[in-house]
């Protein structure tokens, strides 16, 4: 009678750890749906910011152009300040592209590693 009590809880603990295991890697998938999914949502939006942001520089540009040109009376003029204007800028930013670069990365890992300690704080509550 003892060995066929144990035998029964030996089937139930293989069962329970069978479900235990099948839950786990469930648990996992979500986990890892989510965590891809917020960061498929992340790289959208970030795409849409800096598409947005560039548009509205884009714009800004030919309107200082256009406003020269207006100012000096002759629209050539203009667009050619405001070329010298982007080519001193890209010269500044060349010069300088690895403090641009190491500041960008930067704020990408803040970024990042801020979304994760808000996260936890979240699974915490």
């Amino acid at each position: 009678m003892m060995q066929e009590n144990k035998e029964k809880t030996l089937e139930e603990l293989f069962s329970d750890a069978k479900i235990y295991l099948e839950t786990r890697a469930e648990y996992t998938r979500f986990y890892l749906l989510e965590k891809v999914s917020r960061l498929v949502a992340d790289i959208i939006t970030n795409t849409f910011m800096i598409i947005c942001f560039i548009l509205a520089f884009l714009f800004a540009v030919i309107t200082l152009a256009l406003f020269l040109g207006e100012l000096l009376n002759s629209y050539a003029a203009g667009f050619g300040i405001v070329t010298l204007l982007l080519v001193v800028i890209a010269v500044v930013v060349n010069a300088m592209k690895d403090k641009v670069e190491t500041s960008i990365i930067n704020i990408a890992i803040k970024k990042y590693f801020t979304k994760i300690a808000d996260k936890d704080d979240e699974e915490k509550i």
